[in-house]
C-alpha cells in the first residue's frame, strides 16, 4: 500500500455513508415536494402550505432518524455480542481459536505452513482483532454508532427537503412550476451521484429517479387540484 493511500475497508465504509446520504436527500426531496405540491394545488393559501410542508420536512427527518437509529442499534448490539463471544472463546480455548484462524488463511489459498505462521504472528500482536477481522469482518475501532447514523440520516433528509420547501413559498403564479423544475433537477443530481457511487450506469439510474419523482409530483398535484375543483379543500 502506498503512503497516504486509504485502507480499502475505510473507503467502503465512507462510500456506504455517502450512498446513504444521497438516498436520504433523495427521500427528502420527493417526500416534501409531493406534500408541498399537493397542498399548493389544493389551495394557494400559505397558511395551509407552510404548516403542511413544515410537518413533512420535520416529521420526515425525525422518521428517518428514528428508523436509522433502530436499525443501526440492532446492528451495533449484534457486533458487540459477537465481540464478547469471541473474547470469551479466546480466553477459554486459545489453541482451538489459533487453529481456526490458520484454517481461515488456508482457505484463502495460503500453504499450511504460511497460514500457521501468519495466524501465530497476528495472534501475538492482537488476537481479538485478528479473529474479528478474519472471521467476522468487524473492526473494533469502527463500530457503527446509532446516534451518528440517525443524525446523518435526518440531516440528509433535511438537505434534500429544504429545496421544495423554499420553492413552494414563491409567488403563487410560479411556485408549482418552479418547484417541479427544481425538484427534477435535484433528483437528476442525486440519481447521477448515487449511480457513480454505486458503479451503476448513470443515465439509467438518473432517468429512473427523475421519472419516479415526476410521477409522485404529478399524482399529488392531481389529487390536490381535484380537491380544489370539488370544493373539498
Amino acid at each position: 500500500m502506498h503512503g497516504g493511500e486509504p485502507h480499502v475497508a475505510g473507503i467502503a465504509g465512507r462510500l456506504n455513508w455517502l450512498r446513504a446520504g444521497v438516498l436520504g436527500a433523495n427521500d427528502g426531496i420527493v417526500s416534501v415536494a409531493a406534500i408541498a405540491v399537493g397542498v399548493a394545488a389544493a389551495t394557494p393559501d400559505l397558511a395551509a402550505i407552510i404548516p403542511a410542508s413544515s410537518a413533512a420536512l420535520i416529521g420526515g427527518a425525525l422518521s428517518m432518524a428514528l428508523g436509522e437509529y433502530v436499525s443501526v442499534s440492532s446492528q451495533s448490539d449484534s457486533e458487540r455480542a459477537l465481540i464478547a463471544k469471541e473474547t470469551e472463546e479466546l480466553r477459554t480455548m486459545p489453541e482451538q481459536e489459533l487453529e481456526e484462524l490458520a484454517g481461515l488463511y488456508r482457505a484463502q489459498g495460503l500453504s499450511a505452513e504460511t497460514a500457521k505462521r501468519v495466524a501465530v504472528e497476528l495472534t501475538e500482536r492482537d488476537a481479538l482483532r485478528a479473529h474479528l477481522s478474519m472471521e467476522l469482518n468487524i473492526d473494533p475501532d469502527d463500530l457503527v454508532s446509532p446516534w451518528r447514523a440517525a443524525a446523518a440520516s435526518a440531516l440528509a433528509f433535511v438537505c434534500g427537503g429544504i429545496l421544495p420547501f423554499l420553492t413552494i413559498l414563491l409567488p403563487e403564479s410560479v411556485r408549482i412550476p418552479v418547484t417541479f423544475i427544481v425538484v427534477l433537477i435535484a433528483l437528476a443530481a442525486t440519481g447521477a451521484l448515487g449511480a457513480r457511487i454505486g458503479g451503476s450506469p448513470v443515465p439509467r439510474a438518473t432517468l429512473r429517479v427523475v421519472v419516479g419523482g415526476a410521477i409522485a409530483l404529478a399524482a399529488t398535484f392531481a389529487i390536490g387540484a381535484l380537491l380544489n375543483t370539488t370544493g373539498i379543500a
